[in-house]
């Protein structure tokens, strides 16, 4: 609340993202100080903070918390920069529990990769505090820079192997992208801001709401908006950047951009569309029903001709960015507010999932480099639980039993546009979790295989791969994804009371 001209400061409800991001400069500083043997210990001091700011969500389950408010004129209640809610607390646990799981897949990666630790973990923690800052953020200047925080650390992670070429060629396309990305939606929140004269959410869609000022400097102001986060989020035809990006990255690097930074991404689009842009939905809905029809399309029939682990995982991220987008595609012709628990549902549930598929391929690509799918070729022979953690992933991201936590997620998707009137959305939906099916069965299946396919009975030692040491770092995040991902299949319900 203001008084007297002052904001106070409910420092509680920012102190998630506060103590990451000191959490941060404490690494950056005791880096400099530790010695080469003893690099190590940034990590440790990473998982530290993360556990930390986790522990301060407890007291903000009051979701009558709010800061940075400013008086808002006219309105019952205060217009505010910064909101702890439901939406808030469900984005930001998805967060934190993310990047806990990416610190331990990256404990290894950092030793066995020399790349500097203290850079690497201050770079993911800063992106870190600006994805927890994002799920907060209800005016739009806080959510672009919440959302630079988030992606300026994130091409420089990927560029940290300096003398590779693949990344330095992948963190290039991802920082063009980037900028390309800010410029377009600074013009068009520039366009809404310039029309109504409002930076605020709630104040943009009063404004959007009288009939008197639609005007086409608004269509367009929205339009852009959306194109700038479709970049982000790497919907079709916005994600030629991904593919070479998650594949020029380290392994965690990857998995950290496919979950943490996506859903950061789309936390800020389905707040701008449900919280600024509503009334203007029918303008808006139609856009992102076509690119989730696009995406889904696009990822999966692209992914079926992947030979790469990682580069399937971001063909398929593409395709689950087309399945988040469908609620929010379907929003035209019924009320806003009722489809946004379907998105965040999925974006949750995929997070979990797609975290277990990359914790065991960064497991395995540390042993074979290439992480072509014929690497994983009878793993369920000689690390059963790790091949295991695995196929409950992909079968959970196909939508198949026993991974209950997909088939929940994709239903509670599909029954957006059938309840709101856009049966062809939900068409193409079904259509594309068939193809769907067949990719993430067959790498599913590839585990379990006796010999080569259509090789000799002999070449079967030749291919078998290797028993993998499996650090404790590596156990703990299979671990943790795989208990997850098992436990929300038994009881998916909690993915929607966590809005409740």
């Amino acid at each position: 609340m203001t008084v007297s001209g002052v904001q106070s400061i409910d420092y509680v409800a920012i102190t998630p993202p506060l103590v990451v991001a000191l959490a941060g400069l404490a690494v950056l500083v005791l880096d400099t100080f530790l010695g080469t043997q003893r690099k190590q210990v940034t990590g440790w001091v990473t998982l530290a903070g993360l556990a930390a700011a986790t522990a301060t969500l407890l007291p903000l389950t009051d979701h009558s918390r709010r800061t940075f408010c400013v008086p808002g004129e006219g309105l019952a209640l205060p217009s505010c920069s910064y909101v702890v809610d439901s939406l808030t607390l469900a984005f930001q646990v998805l967060v934190l529990l993310g990047a806990l799981v990416v610190v331990l897949l990256s404990i290894d990666t950092v030793t066995e990769a020399r790349l500097p630790a203290g850079e690497y973990y201050f770079l993911l923690l800063m992106s870190v505090a600006g994805a927890l800052t994002l799920a907060a953020a209800r005016d739009v200047l806080t959510l672009v820079v919440a959302l630079e925080v988030v992606s300026l650390p994130a091409f420089a992670l990927v560029a940290l192997p300096r003398y590779d070429g693949r990344a330095s060629e992948a963190a290039l396309k991802l920082f063009l992208v980037s900028v390309v990305s800010t410029a377009v939606t600074l013009f068009g929140l520039s366009l809404v801001y310039g029309v109504t004269g409002a930076v605020h959410l709630d104040r943009i869609a009063t404004a959007l709401g009288d009939p008197a000022t639609r005007s086409s400097a608004l269509v367009l102001g929205v339009g852009l908006a959306i194109a700038g986060f479709a970049f982000k989020v790497a919907a079709v035809p916005f994600h030629f950047w991904a593919p070479d990006t998650y594949e020029g990255a380290p392994v965690p690097v990857a998995a950290y951009l496919s979950v943490v930074s996506k859903a950061a991404g789309f936390v800020g689009l389905a707040v701008l569309l449900t919280q600024g842009f509503a009334p203007y939905a029918d303008v808006w809905a139609p856009v992102i029903a076509v690119l989730a029809a696009l995406s889904m399309t696009v990822g999966n029939l692209v992914a079926l001709r992947q030979r790469q682990a990682v580069r399937l995982l971001a063909w398929s991220s593409i395709a689950q960015s087309g399945y988040m987008l469908v609620p929010l595609g379907a929003a035209g012709k019924g009320d806003v507010a009722a489809v946004l628990p379907a998105t965040v549902a999925y974006v949750l549930a995929y997070a979990v999932m797609n975290l277990g598929a990359f914790a065991v391929v960064t497991l395995v690509g540390r042993h074979r480099p290439a992480n072509r799918l014929e690497d994983y070729r009878g793993l369920g022979r000689t690390e059963p639980l790790s091949a295991f953690a695995l196929a409950f992933a992909l079968a959970c991201l196909a939508g198949l039993p026993p991974g209950l936590l997909g088939l929940f997620a994709k239903v509670v998707v599909f029954q957006a546009p059938v309840s709101q009137g856009t049966g062809w959305l939900a068409i193409v939906m079904a259509v594309n979790v068939v193809i769907g099916l067949y990719y993430y069965l067959s790498w599913a299946a590839s585990l379990y295989v006796r010999s080569p396919l259509g090789g000799p009975a002999g070449a079967e030692s030749a291919s078998r791969p290797p028993s993998y040491r499996i650090s404790w770092s590596d156990g703990l995040a299979i671990g943790i994804t795989l208990g997850a991902a098992l436990w929300l299949s038994v009881v998916p319900r909690m993915v929607l009371d966590a809005l409740g």
